[in-house]
């Protein structure tokens, strides 16, 4: 397009800009921007922090369970981490508002925390994280997910077979 026609078109139907900051912007359905964790729904298998290209996933072991730690600043946004989850505990979101002063590069994270708790069964402490269920079969009711998750994962096991001899 040259210049006089487009300058015709924005006499006539003016320019088209983004009313951002003022207004927020359009966003693709498709788009991919900061990550968002669920702890709850987490099942600890790590797979993200493997697949993480830019390195931008850790997890670390404290003395208050399994710290989550995604740095936007360091994330490519690539998508690797949400579709290698097994349950969906991590994903995208359409939230690319990433810009930051220099003196909060540290901040930019997002953090999630998978507690310890006591087994009710042996007594042992464990992650309280979800069950890994793929694979088992016939699936599980609302109420044996329940108590699979309070189990640690020895006794998870346990069950799984016990289950198994059930059925």
């Amino acid at each position: 397009m040259n210049f006089l026609s487009l300058f015709a078109r924005n006499l006539i139907e003016g320019p088209y800009t983004d009313p951002f900051p003022f207004k927020p912007a359009p966003t693709a359905k498709r788009f991919r921007g900061k990550i968002a964790f669920d702890p709850v729904t987490c099942e600890a298998c790590r797979q993200c922090e493997r697949v993480c290209p830019a390195g931008a996933i850790r997890f670390t072991r404290t003395k208050d369970g399994l710290e989550f730690d995604c740095w936007h600043d360091s994330c490519v946004f690539c998508g690797n981490c949400e579709f290698h989850c097994p349950t969906g505990a991590i994903h995208q979101t359409v939230d690319w508002h990433l810009a930051h002063g220099q003196a909060d590069k540290f901040s930019a994270v997002e953090h999630g925390l998978i507690p310890f708790k006591v087994c009710p069964s042996c007594g042992g402490k464990a992650l309280d994280s979800a069950p890994a269920t793929a694979g088992i079969t016939p699936a599980l009711s609302a109420e044996e997910a329940g108590e699979l998750r309070a189990l640690c994962p020895k006794c998870r096991a346990k069950f799984i077979k016990a289950r198994r001899t059930r059925t």
